[in-house]
């Protein structure tokens, strides 16, 4: 008898599969959306695109929401699709095939009843496939194919005979498989040939604005913040964020619940332990919740944390499987937060106690791998304090505690230090961590034990060399009453002979007792650990001086505040610059920052106001560029640009300024800096006229172990012109009168207060010590020439003090000098009136200065930018130096200068200059 292919007979569908079983119609229908369902528009309009390529891949671990998705694009489209949801179950090539025609029959593809059905469950005859195929390939519109779930079809032959099918099948045949794992067809060939659509798990996971969707489906209506962190925790996934959105509804508070829910405690954790971990082999169950302790992991740290050697093949298996394992970059890897969280608590409760001994296997492998960092968080994690402290000593990595991105947290990480942690490297991190807050007292008291620790390890390496104490006269009078130091001398540490395996602790312990010699105002102290540091930098591995510059950048900063607070000037420059020289980076943006703002404080205090408001800009700019923490600077720039601006008669800025620098990073506060701080606030007091306040600031005390020269100099300064302003001209003379040491602002200060108390020929003699190698900047001499104008116009002879005045105001205007003149008294008024209107001290055009002539008035204002060019200009910049000064090209200073000098209707600079004057404008 002929069977159907035979006879040509169009019998009916079969109603059973190949063993005789009735299909199960579920199998074909479209999943249903739940109630609360998203339709999220991007992803439907890739689906609609992707039907211009045979084969589409969704592919997204389990409740990427990625049945849904398909589900939703099917149900909308106005022709049928075909849906095969397939079967772990009895998956062999006959029962496939058997299933996947009967979706297309119940799709209502017209298919001949030539083609027929496969007999046998175990196998697809080639003839059905070919006449399929050929039947596909003829069709006027293609027809569509969902074969949900389809990561549970494994058998090869399959994969094969599909491929085989949508090849022939050509524009007959779009296919959409929704999978949690790639499927075994030859993908590259696809992606080639650019014929493979591909919606994979980054593109289904929720942006903010979708979860803040679904939040408000539910019933929640959330700040923006409150959802962002949800997805930034759930990484998008769709069953988690949805999970967790109808926990939440049941909260009687649900930002709460969704900003600090337990993950392993909800409905999340059921679904991830049942359908990713309970899916694994026992073995693989072990190693993901080994795992779990580690933010990220490689094959051989998964090894070390198992004992296996098998890591490697577990783990890109778990990644193609969209199991939760995501792939990072060459051979690392991690686990997507919510697991790893939920497979942490399920850790605790299998194996109580081993995840500190995880922790630490992890620390140790990580060490050795180099990888600091992360030594650090597991050595904290695993409780092993010296282990931790060590590692982070070790590797001169002690710097970070003040410095970069990540000392606050790693200030945090040893907050939790037990304090049974002993040993050197323990006390040095506690030193450290002290000392960047500014705990002076404490961290002296563990810097001590570091150093009695490290004497000790010293004594038995090598016998019979520990470290002596230093002669009395190393150190100045005083200064080491001062302090809680002991009699142990720093520079022994970097003795020749010294065993190297603690050159490293020896190192970090000079740097923090240079540091504490700068808190503490005690610059031999400095002196002495920097010579023990010069000779220790080439006992350590020179890797390491490398991988942390901060170390020595700090260094020549606390030296050069120490030498800058003893008036050492170009000593201190040497070490600041060397400091604002080293390696641009994250870790000495701090060191280059507060360095810079020092090399500021030289030049003003030098009297050379320009230089001093460039550098000071600079140091600005340098924690800007890396967005690190505040407070993350020492503020000494600002401190110096309201100096500057109070020299400018710029009140307004100098106060704002001051305002701004009132939160400097702890480890950098020092006398220098409250020293800056209080001459800077006493001079503005004394520019409003508040004598009062400007004494009062002026006389508060420094605390320090020996006093500054300069210190005491800019405080008499400010205290003389006090007493000047209240009418006390005998009194400003004694005051400056009682200097050891003075300078030549001093000197002219002097000056000024003995011709105020009637005695010219005794200033004069003053002015005359002045040297012309003192190289003094204009805020000296141009307050010294005035002093010669005011003594030549009391002689009567008003030629000479006008030519002095004329000097003083172009020596004044390449610095914008105002105080000067300001603070001059009522003598320089009619010299001012009578001078050409280009001085600093006017705030508009005197009576009977120069008139604009026949210029045109300005009918289109200057910009803002354009203001800023013009000021500089006064200064007698160059065109360069305003593009370094502005942060601009030179082509766009020119172009500003070419708009300023059209819109003043001048040709020249000094007429640009001089036009806006008379305007007003400057």
């Amino acid at each position: 008898m002929s069977g159907p292919e035979e006879s040509g007979a169009e019998p009916t569908a079969p109603d059973a599969d190949p063993q005789g079983d009735p299909f199960l119609r579920t199998r074909f229908v479209v999943p249903a959306r739940p109630v609360a369902f998203l339709r999220r528009e991007r992803l439907v309009s890739h689906l609609d695109q992707a039907l211009r390529t045979p084969l589409t891949m969704v592919n997204g671990p389990a409740g990427a929401g990625k049945t849904l998705l398909t589900a939703d694009w099917a149900a909308a489209r106005g022709t049928p699709v075909a849906w095969l949801t397939t079967d772990a179950a009895g998956q062999k090539p006959g029962m496939f095939w058997a299933y996947l025609l009967q979706a297309l029959r119940g799709s209502g593809t017209p298919l001949p009843a030539g083609i027929g059905c496969p007999a046998d469950a175990g196998q697809a005859p080639p003839k059905l496939l070919a006449r399929l195929a050929a039947e596909l390939s003829a069709l006027d519109r293609p027809v569509v194919v969902v074969l949900d779930e389809y990561d549970r079809v494994t058998a090869p032959e399959i994969a094969e005979q599909l491929q085989f099918v949508l090849h022939h099948a050509g524009d007959g045949l779009r296919l959409i498989l929704v999978t949690r794992t790639e499927p075994l067809l030859p993908l590259h060939r696809y992606r080639a040939a650019g014929e493979l659509t591909e919606i994979r798990g980054a593109e289904l996971a929720f942006t903010v604005e979708e979860a803040a969707e679904l939040l408000d489906l539910h019933g929640l209506r959330l700040p923006q913040d409150a959802t962002r962190r949800l997805v930034e925790r759930t990484r998008g996934w769709a069953a988690g964020v949805r999970l967790c959105a109808l926990a939440a509804r049941e909260s009687p508070d649900p930002q709460t619940y969704l900003k600090e829910f337990e993950a392993d405690r909800t409905s999340v954790a059921d679904f991830l332990l049942a359908e990713v971990l309970g899916q694994q082999p026992a073995a693989t169950q072990d190693l993901l919740l080994r795992v779990s302790v580690l933010d990220r992991f490689r094959p051989d740290l998964v090894n070390a944390l198992t004992g296996r050697t098998d890591a490697e093949p577990i783990l890109a298996g778990l990644c193609r499987a969209n199991a939760f394992v995501e792939h990072l970059e060459r051979d690392w890897y991690r686990l997507h937060p919510l697991f790893g969280e939920i497979l942490r608590a399920h850790l605790r409760v299998r194996s109580p106690g081993l995840e500190a001994e995880l922790h630490r296997r992890a620390a140790r492998w990580l060490r050795g791998s180099g990888s600091l960092t992360e030594t650090l968080e597991h050595g904290a994690a695993a409780g092993d304090w010296q282990f931790t402290a060590g590692a982070l000593v070790d590797d001169l990595a002690i710097g970070w505690l003040f410095t970069g991105l990540r000392s606050h947290e790693l200030g945090e990480l040893f907050s939790r230090m037990a304090p049974q942690a002993a040993g050197p490297a323990a006390e040095l991190v506690r030193a450290a961590r002290e000392l960047s807050r500014h705990e002076v007292d404490r961290g002296l008291s563990h810097l001590r034990r570091a150093r009695q620790g490290l004497a000790a390890e010293l004594g038995r390496t090598a016998a019979g060399a520990g470290p002596t104490a230093p002669p009395g006269d190393l150190l100045p009078d005083g200064e080491a009453s001062t302090t809680e130091w002991d009699a142990a001398d720093p520079a022994e540490w970097g003795r020749p002979g010294a065993p190297p395996a603690l050159a490293e602790a020896r190192l970090s312990c000079a740097l923090l007792e240079a540091l504490a010699a700068r808190m503490t105002g005690a610059p031999a102290r400095a002196e002495l650990a920097a010579t023990a540091a010069e000779t220790l930098r080439f006992e350590v591995p020179a890797h390491l001086l490398e991988r942390h510059p901060e170390l020595l950048a700090l260094l020549l900063t606390h030296l050069g505040s120490t030498r800058l607070w003893a008036g050492r000037f170009e000593e201190a420059y040497t070490a600041l610059t060397g400091a604002a020289g080293s390696v641009a980076g994250a870790s000495t943006a701090l060191a280059r920052e507060d360095s810079l703002g020092r090399l500021a404080l030289i030049d003003y205090l030098n009297g050379r106001l320009a230089g001093a408001e460039r550098t000071a800009r600079a140091a600005l700019t340098e924690m800007e560029r890396y967005g690190l923490p505040q407070p993350s600077a020492s503020g000494m720039g600002r401190l110096v640009l309201a100096a500057v601006a109070v020299e400018r008669d710029d009140l307004g800025g100098a106060q704002t300024l001051l305002d701004e620098a009132v939160e400097p990073h702890p480890a950098v506060r020092d006398p220098v800096m409250e020293a800056g701080r209080t001459i800077a606030t006493a001079r503005l007091h004394l520019a409003r006229g508040d004598i009062r306040a400007a004494l009062a600031t002026a006389e508060r005390t420094v605390p320090a172990a020996v006093a500054s020269p300069w210190a005491e100099g800019q405080t008499a300064l400010v205290v003389s012109a006090a007493h000047l302003a209240d009418g006390r001209p005998e009194t400003a003379v004694r005051v400056l009168r009682a200097l050891s040491d003075e300078t030549p602002a001093c000197t002219v200060a002097s000056a000024r207060a003995e011709l105020a108390a009637g005695r010219p020929l005794i200033a004069l003699d003053l002015l005359e010590r002045l040297r012309a190698d003192d190289r003094c900047g204009p805020a000296v001499t141009v307050r010294a020439l005035l002093v010669r104008a005011q003594a030549a116009d009391g002689a009567g002879d008003t030629a000479v003090a006008r030519r002095l005045v004329a000097l003083a105001l172009r020596e004044a205007r390449r610095e914008g000098l105002r105080r000067p003149f300001a603070e001059a008294g009522p003598w320089i008024r009619p010299f001012l009136d009578t001078a050409a209107p280009r001085g600093p001290a006017r705030d508009a055009p005197a009576a009977g200065a120069r008139s604009t002539g026949g210029a045109p008035p300005v009918v289109e204002e200057l910009t803002g930018r354009e203001r800023d060019v013009l000021r500089r200009l006064a200064l007698t910049m160059s065109t360069e130096e305003i593009a370094a000064d502005l942060y601009l090209s030179v082509n766009t200073v020119k172009t500003h200068l070419k708009s300023a000098y059209r819109k003043l209707s001048v040709n020249r600079r000094g007429e640009a200059v001089r036009r806006a004057r008379d305007l007003g404008l400057l």
